[in-house]
């Protein structure tokens, strides 16, 4: 009898190889199209989801407080201290992404009646030019305020009306970005505070490209930027500042937009 030898097949081993090489393949371009599935809807929740829950219920909050008016906001006479509620003594920066520039010291006007809820809106902006119509709320706390879509007072700044600088942050992506146009505003164009049926209009003066997170002079009574010396104001009045971060998609700079209030 002869002895069987076997036949080493190396074409079948090689075979095998490259079917376990391309499984390995198609199991990371499975993970792969898998993770970037996730990170996709991550980014449409955050992008486009938030925007419109914020903004939903930032509108909301300015139908309430209308109602609470008992009529639609009209011009009026300046108010009285009485419908500028007081503000906390503390001033902080907004924590997160999307930090602002520190408040200054308290100002020194008397407290007026109780302070508002933080998450309760006691005034209106209006920006005819980016037909934006949004709630203002004491405070600049990124969860309670400016993530909800709402823009927030600097504590310590002026309330509206009144001589000194009525300083609001908002988000430019994002929570209802309600500042994200604000690059677009021009000198001249007017900026609508109303507070329980009394208008304040403010007039753009000036704008502020750029400047650090910490340049709290553009939020001082008398603002000027103590980064850029020569930005700003040099005389007391009745002003209005509103600041978001820059360039959009990123919190590294702040861009400033002030006004002047229009006189009656």
């Amino acid at each position: 009898m002869r002895d069987h030898i076997p036949v080493v097949v190396q074409g079948s081993g090689r075979r095998a190889r490259r079917a376990g090489l391309v499984g390995v393949l198609w199991a990371a371009a499975e993970l792969t199209v898998t993770v970037g599935v996730v990170v996709l809807l991550l980014v449409v929740h955050q992008v486009w989801w938030t925007n419109r829950q914020a903004a939903a219920a930032a509108q909301e909050q300015v139908q309430s407080l209308e109602r609470a008016w008992g009529q639609d906001p009209a011009p009026g006479e300046g108010a009285g201290a009485s419908d500028v509620p007081d503000v906390p003594e503390a001033a902080a920066a907004v924590p997160g992404p999307e930090p602002a520039p520190a408040g200054p010291s308290r100002s020194s006007r008397p407290a007026a009646g109780p302070a508002a809820q933080r998450d309760r809106a006691y005034a209106v902006l209006r920006i005819p030019r980016l037909g934006l119509v949004v709630p203002v709320v004491q405070g600049i706390d990124k969860r309670a305020v400016l993530d909800k879509g709402y823009v927030g007072q600097y504590p310590g700044t002026a309330g509206p009306g009144e001589g000194g600088n009525f300083a609001l942050a908002g988000h430019r992506n994002t929570h209802g970005e309600p500042f994200r146009y604000i690059n677009r505003l021009r000198a001249g164009d007017e900026l609508i505070v109303d507070i329980r049926g009394r208008r304040f209009t403010y007039v753009v003066g000036k704008i502020l490209s750029e400047t650090t997170e910490r340049d709290t002079g553009v939020i001082a009574p008398v603002p000027r930027s103590v980064v850029k010396p020569d930005q700003g104001y040099g005389e007391p009045g009745a002003y209005i500042t509103l600041t978001t971060c820059t360039p959009e998609y990123s919190s590294k700079y702040r861009l400033v937009v002030w006004g002047t209030l229009k006189s009656s």
